[in-house]
């Protein structure tokens, strides 16, 4: 028996309008009242995974900056970090000012943007359906190096480029993996997202890369976990379809990749779930817990 599911969000829980449905909802709650513990295992903020935890009725832990951090739900406090220093923030940032590229810093908090481009207008339209105290934190700041070089709060996530032209894209990565004592995200494909605007349907697609500390992943963080609640990896189902779920789905017992995932997520998994638009996530768990009444 599995006793623990750690499922990645964007992508993977949500479908490409940022929402679950209440057919998913329903699958993991029962799952949850049976004893099993589904923890999200996502890249995001805490602010903005604890609503989606809440919203789906897992209220122990989650991880949190793609293995940054694992956060205690019931305590209400962080206990595993492994930030990026100021130093390395700053390094980067400069780069991707020389080079003219959008990034952004994400802290424990919040999330640094010059503007609502790429992730960041996903997130600020997703934020247009909650209610205030469940929202992504976005702060627009002009100068993101002077901010970040006066901050006296260094929890730093991680860092995130985009740009939808792949030759400028491909340009600053050559350059960031020059520098030291960071993880790069190897993502080979394009995010493509939807957003609603009336009755339209807006993609927004662009190429990214997430950097974060050095060995700062999600198995990492999921390892440190079900060591402290005593549960074996042969005992946990990981879900996801990025390249930042690829450690996690790897070591698990169990590794699901959703359909349509990268291919290097899709090599290491030992099953393909349905599409997040397809309710894949309720569908591969309903699969391997055959013995619960859903």
């Amino acid at each position: 028996m599995y006793k623990l599911v750690a499922v990645d969000l964007d992508g993977t829980l949500l479908n490409n309008y940022g929402e679950i449905t209440d057919y998913t909802k329903k699958i993991i709650k029962k799952l949850i009242e049976s004893g099993i513990k589904v923890i999200v295992a996502s890249g995001r903020p805490i602010d903005s995974i604890k609503t989606i935890s809440k919203e789906i009725g897992s209220q122990e832990y989650f991880i949190g900056g793609n293995g940054a951090i694992i956060y205690d739900m019931k305590k209400e406090n962080i206990i595993y970090e492994k930030y990026m220093s100021k130093q390395k923030v700053l390094e980067i940032i400069k780069k991707c000012e020389e080079n003219s590229i959008s990034y952004n810093v994400y802290t424990d908090k919040t999330i640094l943007a010059k503007g609502l481009k790429y992730n960041v207008l996903y997130y600020y339209k997703e934020n247009l359906k909650k209610e205030e105290n469940k929202k992504t934190h976005i702060n627009i700041v002009d100068d993101i190096y002077e901010y970040v070089k006066n901050m006296e709060d260094n929890k730093f996530l991680k860092i995130t480029i985009c740009d939808e032209s792949k030759l400028v894209f491909n340009s600053i990565m050559k350059k960031i993996k020059n520098i030291s004592g960071i993880e790069i995200l190897e993502v080979s494909h394009i995010s493509r997202k939807l957003i609603k605007q009336g009755t339209e349907e807006i993609p927004i697609e662009y190429y990214y890369t997430e950097i974060s500390s050095a060995n700062v992943n999600k198995w990492n963080a999921l390892q440190y976990l079900i060591e402290n609640l005593g549960i074996k990896k042969e005992e946990v189902i990981a879900i996801g379809d990025n390249v930042n779920d690829e450690k996690m789905i790897e070591n698990a017992g169990l590794g699901i990749a959703m359909q349509g995932s990268t291919p290097v997520v899709i090599n290491a998994s030992n099953d393909i779930a349905p599409s997040n638009n397809e309710d894949g996530v309720a569908k591969i768990l309903q699969k391997y817990y055959k013995n619960i009444n859903f």
